[in-house]
């Protein structure tokens, strides 16, 4: 169980960091990651970084999308968690 543990902190430090690097080559006019990326980060346990992340760095707060993709990968998230009995 420990290993689940540092495995969903060190997704959402990843999940964050990767939401933040595209904010930042957004900005820069650079190649970016894809959605499809960022979404599958968020689904396997990265939500949480992802929705900070988005708050944070004010990243894809526009897009329809991830405002209501976000929070719902976030409670399956939790429910995946609560089911394995982590939680």
């Amino acid at each position: 169980m420990e290993y689940l543990y540092r495995y969903l902190i060190l997704i959402n430090i990843i999940c964050f960091i990767v939401f933040a690097v595209d904010k930042k080559r957004s900005r820069r006019n650079q190649w970016r990651i894809s959605e499809a990326t960022l979404l599958l980060l968020s689904l396997i346990g990265g939500s949480l970084g992802g929705i900070l992340s988005m708050r944070l760095f004010r990243h894809k707060t526009g897009k329809l999308k991830f405002r209501i993709a976000m929070p719902l990968l976030l409670i399956i998230n939790i429910l995946v968690v609560y089911y394995l009995g982590i939680l």
